[in-house]
């Protein structure tokens, strides 16, 4: 009797409408990540770009994208580009700092696309930086440090 496998946790396939871009996020609905909407990521150039397209719910009383709902973006796409790049996997990594630098208002119902590099990587950690765009508009910078996780040993006895 073999055992089943555990259902898989996160997302990142090819997205047939997007030719060129994965799909990226959590398969649970009630994650984080979701509340952001659908994202995608791609390479380009040593350039990871990652896409969503904000809604109402993202919006502050000014109908631009809520500082708030930005700075999870950034966030989460630290990590899709990490994945994209090879680096990591699904729950593989924490955030240990994020920085941004707030240039323009988002519009809602325009995609946002954040242009992630990786600066360097040690044994454990990832330097990243990028900036925000929608279109042609700069709508934020970043900076940010990403800790890969440490593999843990299984205890003796146990494969």
């Amino acid at each position: 009797m073999t055992e089943a496998s555990p259902p898989a946790t996160f997302l990142y396939e090819e997205d047939p409408d997007h030719p060129g871009w994965m799909r990226w996020g959590f398969t649970d609905p009630t994650r984080y990540n979701n509340f952001l909407g659908p994202m995608l990521v791609r390479v380009d150039g040593g350039v990871a770009l990652v896409r969503m397209t904000p809604e109402r719910r993202h919006s502050n009383l000014r109908d631009n994208v809520h500082g708030g709902a930005l700075l999870g973006f950034i966030d989460v796409a630290l990590f899709a580009a990490a994945r994209a790049f090879g680096l990591i996997t699904a729950g593989s990594a924490v955030t240990l700092d994020l920085s941004a630098q707030f240039i323009g208002g988002g519009r809602i119902g325009a995609p946002l696309e954040a242009r992630v590099e990786l600066l360097k990587e040690t044994g454990r950690l990832l330097f990243m930086r990028g900036l925000v765009v929608q279109g042609e508009e700069k709508v934020s910078s970043f900076s940010g440090t990403i800790r890969k996780s440490m593999k843990v040993a299984a205890p003796q006895g146990e494969a």
